[in-house]
């Protein structure tokens, strides 16, 4: 009923529009109306309004909102009228004298086009002024609670976006006190009834004298150096902010338009998002079999989203959790274009089942970012962590090499460097049975070792975060320890770049920029919640847990390295290794797995990976690690390292 009444409403209008600019044309062109004006614009009526009637509900011009009338409504208006005016000039040269004057029809043009679009926008105009202040106030009654006392960081499209949508929408908790932008051309100027009140060295100011409670950054497509500077100054205020997202983000529908979300961590970690080069990777993925292990896991699911994105013709989702395979699947199938994605439960250390989906499938290129990698629970579960991270990688290198895969791409860790834990060794020895084969093999057999992946599961920062939503006290084993971070997308991104890369044996190194203090990333997500450190919410250090280390390396002493083409990836060259007293080893290991037998683990682990520090009662003994420690560390990290801690 109402959308009839409008519609009605709106047709009247336009016909009373184009009757009124009809007699205005006739007047502004003869400075008179005769009646036979009158009688032919009355005879021409009909017609006139069949025609406008027709033209104006075929272009939607009675479709279109009034309350969001906009500049393509306008556009839609002028096509809508600048038809129905050529059309009237038809009916008129067909009706009446060849001798009508044209001057008549322009001016009826441009007055019928100004009537209809002043009737589009008015309704605009009107709701926008009964929504704002003070009408708003002598309709609707003072607020009850303003809300936040917000300002908004950017004065471009986004922040404008934002501030319109603030005072036109009256259910958001936001009362806007102001803007800033750093564009010195802005400042003074007045946004939807807000000042711009200067760049980023009034923020300080601003914030005191207008009692600012939060921060909106409304500057989505900011470059990463940019952002985290401007985060950095908002950060100093202890204010909470929030900033608004990326269109991309808004296009995969992972965010509407107008929702803000909490600074990540990520944006603080000072170093820009890692290159990838499309077309290397586009070469030896595109219309390939693909089979990726830990396809459920962050980096595996992270890595078929990116392989997919290059159309292999197979893409092999292998796991062992039914759940997280199911959501990877079910999130791919959407996107799957050409390719074929086959879901597959397995488990790597089942060697009957490996040999029978290389057998059946033939996947030329394989990505195994299958592991147990949580180190303190590998610690007291060890024969599980040699089981899947030592022999499930071996059961996927064979049949690589027995399938003629074409390349296969591990991904290790840093902890695998000079190990003090058993995932960290199971992983080297795994690095150390890639590269045997890599020596006799057809496959390209490599390793990419990084550190750790901020969001992935049991990672650092959803603990953190989930303690700071319970209110603390956030947890830490030690003041000093230091850790490389690398965003899920980028760590997947390299990793399938590197098999470009690969000749075979090699272990490729990501640079994962400077290492940061754990206790840091603490204190800045306490501040990003707009939280005090110590008065809101408590740090407290519990002491190093089994296995770990303060500081993780990418590289041994021994270990070199060289350049590939991207800056951000490197090549440690194959170590020299006895491959018959490995794989007696190797037979021993399996042995103790297999028999639960731990002490056995640990001496044949430190038999096969000399630098694997077992000795759980020094663990914990920080000089001790230092003095047995200190011939093995690369001196490279170890100056870097020295460096974070001042």
């Amino acid at each position: 009923m109402i959308k009839f009444l409008r519609t009605t409403i709106l047709i009247c209008l336009d016909f009373f529009c184009f009757y009124v600019s009809f007699i205005l044309a006739i007047w502004l062109r003869f400075e008179r109306i005769e009646d036979n004006h009158f009688h032919i614009l009355n005879s021409l009526f009909l017609p006139f309004g069949t025609v406008l009637l027709i033209v104006f509900w075929s272009t939607g011009l009675y479709n279109r909102s009034l309350r969001f009338a906009s500049i393509p409504d306008l556009i839609a208006v002028f096509n809508s009228v600048s038809i129905f005016s050529l059309l009237k000039l038809a009916i008129i040269y067909f009706f009446q004298a060849k001798n009508f004057s044209r001057t008549v029809i322009l001016n009826d043009w441009l007055i019928n086009l100004a009537f209809v679009a002043s009737t589009r926008l008015s309704f605009r105009i009107l709701l926008d002024m009964v929504e704002a202040e003070p009408f708003r106030t002598i309709i609707y009654g003072p607020k009850n609670n303003k809300g936040k006392r917000v300002l908004i960081y950017g004065a471009g499209r986004a922040g404008e976006s934002v501030a319109r949508e603030i005072r036109r929408n009256e259910f958001l908790p936001f009362d806007i006190l102001g803007i800033l932008d750093d564009d010195p051309r802005k400042k003074g100027k007045i946004i939807h009834g807000i000042p711009v009140l200067g760049g980023r060295e009034t923020l300080n100011q601003v914030i005191s004298d207008k009692r600012i409670e939060e921060i909106i950054i409304a500057i989505p497509s900011a470059p990463g150096e940019v952002l985290r500077e401007i985060l950095k100054v908002c950060r100093d205020t202890k204010i909470r902010f929030k900033t608004l997202p990326g269109l991309q983000s808004i296009i995969d529908g992972k965010l509407f338009s107008l929702q803000l979300k909490d600074i990540a961590i990520e944006d603080l970690l000072r170093r820009p998002p890692a290159k990838i080069n499309l077309a290397e990777i586009a070469a030896y993925v595109t219309d390939k079999i693909v089979l990726v292990t830990g396809a459920g896991g962050s980096i595996g699911s992270e890595i078929c989203r990116q392989i997919l994105g290059f159309s292999p013709s197979k893409l092999i989702l292998l796991g062992h959790g039914e759940n997280s395979i199911y959501n990877i699947y079910h999130e791919l199938f959407k996107k799957r274009n050409n390719t074929e994605l086959v879901p597959m439960i397995a488990d790597i250390q089942d060697k009957t089942k490996v040999d029978h989906i290389f057998k059946n499938f033939s996947p030329q290129i394989v990505f195994h970012a299958a592991a147990h990698k949580h180190v303190p629970l590998m610690e007291a579960n060890c024969t599980e962590a040699v089981k899947n991270n030592v022999f499930g990688s071996k059961n996927l290198v064979e049949a690589a090499h027995l399938y003629k895969c074409e390349r296969y791409v591990m991904i290790s860790t840093d902890k695998a460097v000079n190990p003090t834990s058993v995932m960290g060794a199971t992983k080297r020895v795994a690095e150390m049975v890639l590269k045997c084969y890599a020596k006799k093999s057809a496959t390209r057999f490599v390793a990419v070792r990084f550190g750790n992946v901020l969001g992935s599961r049991g990672s650092v920062i959803p603990l953190f975060k989930s303690q700071i939503e319970k209110g603390g006290p956030i947890t830490i084993t030690h003041p000093n320890m230091i850790r490389y971070f690398m965003t899920i997308p980028e760590a997947s991104k390299l990793v399938i770049q590197a098999g470009a890369y690969g000749k075979g044996g090699e272990v490729f190194v990501l640079d994962m920029g400077e290492p940061v203090k754990i206790v840091d990333l603490a204190y800045d997500l306490i501040r990003l919640a707009g939280l005090e450190v110590g008065k809101d919410i408590e740090v407290v250090f519990n002491g190093l847990r089994p296995g770990e280390k303060l500081y993780e390396e990418l590289l041994t002493a021994e270990e070199g390295i060289s350049a590939t083409i991207n800056k951000m990836i490197f090549i440690a060259p194959p170590e020299e290794i006895n491959e018959e007293a490995f794989l007696e080893d190797l037979s021993e290991l399996e042995k103790f797995a297999y028999r639960e037998n731990a002490n056995g683990i640990f001496s044949t682990l430190k038999k096969i990976v000399p630098k694997f520090f077992p000795d759980r009662d020094a663990i914990f003994n920080e000089p001790k690690i230092k003095i047995l420690r200190e011939k093995e560390i690369n001196p490279k990290f170890k100056e870097k390292f020295l460096h974070v801690l001042k």
